[in-house]
């Protein structure tokens, strides 16, 4: 599992963790039973806290992608992709909806917010 960790762009690491991980899950790449390397094992490989590996770890769990089994270390969850696009879906609507009104608010035309969201987009890829 490789996992590539920016200084840069603001993203807090555990998040780009979790992003990456998140990817490898819905892609197939890391299917139902696989186990992830151990917290400190994964600090230790990117060179960072293992609070940062732990707090990733929790929010993956929190979100049912991966289950932990004491004694045992962490596995990959049994997840059903297409309701967990659904739910992703749902959630960039709502995060979508309150750009939109802001954008109304700030009298912000349709075609500059398409700009925008394009540029942040491809930010990400």
């Amino acid at each position: 599992m490789e996992i590539v960790l920016s200084n840069c762009g603001g993203v807090p690491i555990y998040e780009q963790i979790v992003t990456q991980i998140k990817k490898l899950i819905l892609t197939g790449q890391l299917k139902e039973g696989d186990s992830l390397p151990s917290m400190r094992q994964l600090a230790r490989e990117l060179e960072i806290s293992v609070i940062t590996t732990k707090r990733a770890y929790e929010e993956l769990e929190r979100q049912g992608l991966i289950t932990t089994m004491a004694g045992k270390g962490c596995f990959v969850a049994g997840v059903d992709p297409e309701a967990l696009r659904e739910r992703h879906r749902l959630e960039v609507e709502e995060h979508l909806q309150r750009a939109v009104e802001a954008a109304h608010a700030g009298d912000v035309p349709l075609d500059e917010m398409e700009e925008i969201l394009r540029l942040l987009f491809s930010a990400q890829e």
